[in-house]
């Protein structure tokens, strides 16, 4: 019996990385916060070029701007789901959104203070 292109498995796979990358371009794009996180690791990634960081310090490095991207991206997705939800504002909404927030200021902020142990004794 022959499947559907639709029940196979590596089809599928390549349509689901297909619609992730239309994501990440989506969220590089529209979404000014994500601009800003990507610029600052991108300018992080010169940083790194310049002072000849380790293969150690690239590797903590880059796992803290992907997480930050990655919160960031989800805050986006909570808030904007939360907006399409409930359009006027609403306490609990408000509150759900500063939660989602929340999660980013933990994400940057304890990246970069990692990054501030890998950068700081390079000055």
């Amino acid at each position: 019996m022959h499947q559907h292109p639709k029940d196979n498995f590596f089809v599928d796979r390549w349509k689901s990385l297909g619609y992730a990358i239309r994501g990440f371009f989506l969220l590089i794009k529209t979404e000014n916060a994500v601009k800003v996180h990507f610029s600052f690791a991108v300018l992080f990634v010169i940083i790194g070029v310049l002072c000849r960081i380790s293969s150690l310090e690239w590797a903590i490095q880059l796992l803290c701007f992907g997480l930050i991207l990655s919160v960031e991206s989800l805050n986006t997705a909570v808030e904007k789901t939360c907006d399409f939800i409930h359009p006027d504002f609403h306490d609990r909404i408000g509150f759900i959104k500063d939660i989602s927030a929340g999660a980013v200021t933990f994400a940057v902020g304890f990246a970069y203070a990692a990054l501030v142990f890998i950068y700081l004794i390079k000055i």
